[in-house]
């Protein structure tokens, strides 16, 4: 019999977020592959929504978040631990998964010391584990500080307080495995799995009359017959590197061979002082859309030239993906986990740099045989990457990982890492 998940983050926004596509993929993943899956998320108020036939997101009242961005709220330690007839420890009890997977670094990872200490009545020791869609470090870093001082104590809190208390870990990217890697406690050490993310591909890929679309662009951004319309899509915070989208218009404002203007999708905390920064530096050169939804999303990959992605810190990158499968140029760092899938070969990758990402939109414009080449290749990668491949991963993942904790696989067999594959131009291919 399948393995029954149930999964539990904070990452969770109603509307957006790489983490809220990824499990509500698995969700209707799930309903196909016929097999249990449940999803507890914070929400405003406490519901169940049934997700098909073997799907279920239970949502439970918690408060917004005070800091950071206050569009996501947080189940505290209390709901789960402390002896009362809450939400969570009911949802524990009645369904009584096999796997309990916690996506979360801070207030949600004591589930694992409640769990295998029995202090929720009823409920078998499941086997658990962390899934890691960011980097610390990196969040330390881009709202703290990058001082020595800061990663010492974010890799300390990473060493004792999160990686000990999981049976396995499962990082979205290399990139983000690198930092667990380097804290794992000797017990766990062959228990750390790289299992990439997924990208809509048959929505994003599918053509799109966009040409009207495009024309409302253009008259909103003042642009005409040269214009080429670069695209960021995704959320407007501090850990996604926006500073350098208003230097490098500002470069690209000189251009004189074609008309650069940037075209904005998304929210969040940033998005006043982006506004301010464009204003300042290239007038009259952006459009911010605020949120999109899919339709419209893919709608406007196709409507657009380029997509520019400026984050040298990105835990994985779904956008990106959704760029490739939908054919447009992908400007992005050459560091990251977007280095999963993005290369040479299928992107223009540049240094973190206003200069160098100018430098990569011109590149794009230079040779149109190349940039047909780079784009087919690009397409490709973004297929092999498609949910459906990406869930069964997850899944075929899950089993195993039950299986070895049920039949007490000792802690110290490795258990060999869930990699993508390489072809010979280096992309890179989900399992």
């Amino acid at each position: 019999m399948a393995t029954k998940t149930l999964h539990i983050t904070n990452s969770y926004h109603p509307a957006s977020g790489g983490i809220r596509t990824f499990y509500n993929r698995l969700l209707n993943a799930a309903n196909q592959r016929r097999r249990f899956v449940r999803l507890v998320v914070p929400a405003a108020e406490t519901s169940v929504e049934e997700v098909g036939e073997f799907g279920r997101i239970y949502r439970i009242a918690a408060p917004p978040s005070p800091v950071l961005d206050s569009r996501y709220r947080w189940l505290l330690p209390h709901t789960y631990a402390w002896p009362y007839d809450s939400a969570l420890r009911k949802i524990l009890s009645d369904e009584r998964p096999d796997l309990v997977e916690v996506c979360d670094k801070f207030w949600l990872i004591y589930l694992s010391g409640v769990l295998r200490r029995g202090w929720i009545p009823g409920v078998p020791v499941p086997v658990i584990v962390g899934l890691s869609c960011e980097r610390l470090d990196d969040n330390v870093a881009a709202y703290l500080s990058a001082s020595r001082a800061a990663r010492h104590v974010s890799h300390s809190y990473m060493r004792r307080c999160y990686a000990p208390r999981f049976d396995y870990h499962i990082a979205v990217s290399e990139y983000v495995a690198e930092e667990i890697r380097a804290v794992l406690p000797q017990h766990l050490k062959g228990r750390l799995l790289v299992a990439p993310m997924g990208v809509d591909f048959d929505g994003f890929s599918r053509p799109q009359d966009s040409a009207e679309f495009r024309d409302q662009l253009l008259e909103h951004i003042g642009g005409g017959e040269n214009t080429r319309l670069l695209l960021y899509a995704g959320r407007l915070s501090v850990e996604k590197n926006l500073s350098i989208l208003a230097p490098m218009m500002a470069i690209l404002a000189r251009e004189k061979q074609f008309d650069c203007r940037l075209v904005i999708a998304g929210d969040g905390p940033l998005s006043e002082e982006l506004h301010n920064a464009l204003d300042g530096q290239a007038p009259g050169r952006s459009l911010f859309l605020g949120q999109c939804q899919q339709p419209d999303l893919a709608r406007l990959y196709h409507a657009a030239d380029l997509f520019i992605h400026p984050n040298p810190r990105e835990p994985f990158g779904i956008a990106p993906l959704e760029a490739m499968a939908a054919g447009l140029p992908l400007v992005a760092p050459a560091s990251g986990g977007i280095l999963t899938y993005a290369n040479s070969e299928n992107a223009w990758l540049a240094e973190n740099s206003p200069l160098a990402f100018a430098e990569g939109v011109r590149s794009v414009y230079t040779d149109p045989g190349v940039c047909r080449q780079k784009t087919a290749k690009a397409r490709r990668t973004a297929e092999r990457h498609s949910w459906p491949r990406i869930t069964d991963n997850y899944f075929q993942l899950y089993d195993r990982l039950h299986t070895s904790f049920v039949q007490k696989v000792p802690a110290t067999e490795p258990v060999h890492e869930i990699l993508p594959e390489r072809d010979a131009s280096g992309v890179g291919l989900p399992i």
